[in-house]
C-alpha cells in the first residue's frame, strides 16, 4: 500500500474555507483507500513559525502533499485533490 502525506494549512481554529479544504481532502482520501493508497491527513497551523519557514505559505487554505504546496488560497474540489494525490502516490 502506498502512503501519501497531506497537510492542510490554515489558522487555528480553522476558518470555513479551511474546513472545506480539509473535507475535500478527506473525501478524496476515502476514495483512494479502495485503490490501495493510504492518505495521512494532518491539520497544520499557518501561524506556526515552522510552517512559515518550511513552506512560505501566507494565504490559507493551503494543501501540501508530501512536503510540497500544491494548492494555496482557495478550496479545491475533491476530484482535483484526488488527482493530485494519485500523482503523488506514483
Amino acid at each position: 500500500m502506498k502512503e501519501v502525506k497531506v497537510e492542510v494549512i490554515g489558522p487555528e481554529p480553522p476558518c470555513m474555507r479551511c474546513q472545506a479544504a480539509k473535507k475535500a481532502v478527506e473525501k478524496a482520501a476515502e476514495k483512494l483507500k479502495q485503490a490501495g493508497i493510504m492518505v495521512n491527513i494532518e491539520k497544520v497551523n499557518i501561524m506556526s513559525k515552522n510552517v512559515v519557514q518550511k513552506y512560505g505559505v501566507l494565504i490559507s487554505p493551503a494543501i501540501a502533499i508530501n512536503d510540497t504546496v500544491k494548492v494555496m488560497g482557495r478550496v479545491p474540489n475533491p476530484e482535483e485533490v484526488e488527482k493530485l494525490l494519485r500523482e503523488a502516490a506514483k
